[in-house]
């Protein structure tokens, strides 16, 4: 079962754990998806600003934790 973060902060301590995996970005016309995969959940952050997300991006764990990013078409 997903589980939605809302705070920025929270995300950055759950994509810091032990037990997380992977963290895929999924971008779309309105939203970045922002989608950290931890031993029992799977934590999914929507950020609508692009400036936000650039910076998120770039404060994620480096070389903790994979890194997968996945576009879409916008049909």
């Amino acid at each position: 079962m997903p589980k939605q973060i809302y705070e920025i902060k929270d995300f950055l301590l759950t994509a810091r754990r032990k037990d997380a995996r992977s963290v895929k970005i999924k971008r779309s016309k309105d939203v970045v998806k922002f989608k950290v995969r931890c031993s029992k959940y799977l934590y999914t952050l929507c950020v609508f600003d692009a400036e936000k997300a650039n910076k998120l991006k770039q404060s994620l764990p480096p070389g903790s934790v994979p890194l997968k990013k996945i576009l879409f078409d916008h049909r």
